[in-house]
């Protein structure tokens, strides 16, 4: 399944819409060493602390979250990244509506 066109310039930001009081994600490469997937958040909206056994790298593209790792609070605007190790506890909130890329590296 072909997420997004190959060999064809595309702007993330614009690869993904948002939703009224929702989260939408949209992977655009998987394979198996990792995924990068968008996901656009509205204001409010979270996803639960969790953990992932591999590294994850999140780059706000516009707007404004909290991203929670082991219980520290880091505020992201559009263009800023952090890494959130492996088996750390995180969780997502949205400050303002934004949009982001989640870069997952399995091995």
């Amino acid at each position: 399944m072909v997420l997004i066109e190959r060999s064809e310039k595309f702007g993330l930001a614009a690869s993904i819409e948002y939703s009224r009081k929702g989260i939408i994600s949209r992977q655009i490469v998987r394979n198996n060493v990792g995924n990068v997937t968008l996901f656009s958040f509205d204001e409010g909206q979270s996803l639960s602390e969790h953990t992932a056994s591999f590294d994850e790298i999140i780059q706000v593209l516009e707007g404004e979250a909290d991203v929670i790792i082991n219980g520290k609070e880091n505020i992201l605007t559009a263009g800023e990244a952090i890494i959130m190790p492996a088996n750390i506890p995180h969780a997502l909130k949205a400050v303002k509506k934004f949009k982001m890329i989640l870069i997952s590296i399995k091995e």
